[in-house]
């Protein structure tokens, strides 16, 4: 492993990003139980089951910026997210906070550095305790590490109540008495309530009606504004995410394989992969047409293609294809992509 980002990433992001993932590799592993082992040491054809979610992963988040994160489902974008949360450790590579390894850094800088770094779910229902009040959901973490003083719990969760478009009134409520759009705004206030800098942001608004989206979109971009906020935004949604992003990246089976800012992408893919995205999304330009999904199945992150994983479903699939991984290389000020189509122009 290098100690470095490909160039075109690290001039994109330029001296010092906030928040930095070097190479990053998450396996899952599940282990042979005592049958299997017995079965493999009598000689069949027994393996250790691994599902290879992200592989050699490179990312780039600047304070401040949006950054869109996309792809069909199983394509590593949660998995990514976690691990930029904290909430899940890497297989391999590095992640940095402003430059400096968090792996690195004293335990209390390194709390620090979780804090600083929020986690918004898609399933706001499950991930807020069904047990636990409202002013408990957001005013635990803040009291347990002396953000506000236990007598001002109170004031403070009203406070981010209101700002999340919320009425303190139901604060002694339980999550099931929300309805769901109110839900995940009480898990936006609970990530806010640690005065974080980066918000993951993942599938936030997935599972909400179209018009509840719109709102909770809306106070994304607010907060972004009154918080000096940096969002990484994961959705499959692409219309949200040109919508929402300064710069988007684009995933396919746990690898990176086109990063730009969001005009030039939307624009100008250069990824055939991308380029397919792109092409089945709705607009008004593209009425009285009937949208195909990508050919192909996506492919077992059990059992991955060698070479380019996309080049099965690729209508530019060369020989090279098969065998040869493509690396990120810029094609354009700012916009990089992994495909060997780029090397015969």
């Amino acid at each position: 492993m290098t100690d470095s980002l490909p160039a075109a990433i690290r001039r994109e992001s330029g001296p010092t990003p906030l928040l930095e993932l070097r190479h990053i590799t998450r396996n899952f592993a599940r282990p042979l139980d005592t049958a299997a082992k017995i079965a493999s040491f009598a000689g069949a054809d027994v393996r250790e089951i691994v599902v290879h979610a992200l592989d050699d992963v490179c990312l780039t988040i600047n304070a401040g910026e949006v950054v869109g994160l996309a792809g069909e489902s199983g394509c590593g974008k949660s998995t990514l997210g976690r691990i930029v949360a904290g909430i899940l450790p890497p297989t391999a590579g590095e992640r940095l906070w402003r430059g400096t390894a968090v792996t690195a850094l004293a335990p209390d800088a390194r709390r620090a550095v979780e804090l600083a770094i929020q986690m918004v779910f898609q399933d706001a229902y499950a991930s807020l305790n069904p047990r636990m009040r409202v002013v408990d959901i957001i005013g635990e973490a803040p009291r347990v590490h002396g953000i506000a003083a236990a007598r001002d719990i109170d004031a403070y969760v009203d406070q981010l109540m209101r700002k999340v478009g919320l009425d303190p009134a139901f604060r002694r409520r339980f999550p099931h008495q929300f309805s769901g759009g109110q839900r995940a705004r009480i898990g936006i206030a609970r990530a806010l309530a640690v005065k974080p800098e980066l918000m993951v942001c993942d599938e936030a608004v997935a599972a909400l009606d179209v018009s509840i989206q719109a709102q909770v979109l809306n106070l994304f971009m607010q907060l972004r504004a009154d918080f000096n906020l940096t969002y990484l935004f994961i959705s499959h949604d692409l219309g949200v995410v040109e919508h929402l992003s300064d710069r988007v990246v684009i995933m396919y089976l746990g690898r990176v394989v086109e990063t730009a800012a969001t005009e030039e992408l939307f624009n100008r893919p250069n990824h055939p992969y991308t380029q397919a995205l792109l092409a089945e999304v709705p607009t008004l330009e593209k009425r009285h047409r009937a949208f195909e999904p990508i050919k192909g199945e996506i492919p077992s992150p059990i059992d991955r293609p060698p070479g380019c994983h996309f080049h099965p479903r690729c209508p530019h699939a060369m020989p090279r294809c098969s065998v040869e991984p493509p690396a990120l290389r810029e094609v354009a000020p700012g916009h990089v992509s992994a495909c060997h189509l780029n090397d015969l122009t």
